[in-house]
Parts: C-alpha cells; structure tokens; sequence
C-alpha cells in the first residue's frame, strides 16, 4: 500500500496536541474494509479527523476470499517519517488419519 501525504492540517493539529504516532490499521478480507486509527497519545477527535481524511485519501475495500489481511500506516511526527506494514493470514494444512475404507450397513 503506498504512503499518501499526511494533510497538513491533521498534521498541525497532531503537532499541538502534542501527538508522537497517528497509526491507520486497514484490514479487509470479508469484501468489507475497515480502519482502526490510534494516535499516541490518545485523543478521539483527533482519530476522528484522522479517519475521516484517511477515507478521502485511502481506496481500501477489503475484497476476498474469507481470509484476512491488512495494512497498517504509521505516521511518525517525531523522526518525521512515515511506514508501511502489511499483514495476511495463512491457510496451513496438516495431514490427519487414514484408515481403510469402511461402509455402514444401510438395512439396519
């Protein structure tokens, strides 16, 4: 997923709340795509705005097969740098028993 520029209101508001991350977490896999915002320290006006631009600027319909996978954006104001992470599930089989094949007795 690529990093889009950080509004620069949202980032001046951050920058006088004192704000050090704004982190966005996508996650899709069910055709539906969410996003989590957290910001540290803690403030929900703030994560708001966030998640209200984030929709503006972020194409994320969370389109699969059942499985889930997400990206995750962190915006770091001190080192002023921004990253991206991306997660996924894995499906992992495992054989199990075998046995000689065994019929039931449908006349009983």
């Amino acid at each position: 997923m690529n990093i889009e520029p950080l509004s620069k209101a949202i980032y001046e508001k951050a920058k006088k709340l004192g704000t050090e991350t704004i982190v966005l977490k996508f996650c899709g896999g069910n055709d539906e795509g969410h996003l989590y915002v957290e910001t540290t320290p803690y403030n929900a006006e703030l994560e708001s705005a966030v998640e209200d631009w984030a929709w503006t600027v972020y194409e994320y319909n969370g389109a699969g097969d059942g499985t889930d996978y997400g990206d995750t954006i962190t915006y770091d104001l001190v080192k002023g740098k921004a990253s991206t992470e991306e997660w996924y599930h894995v499906v992992q089989s495992q054989m199990g028993a075998t046995k000689k094949l065994q019929l039931a007795n449908d006349d009983e």
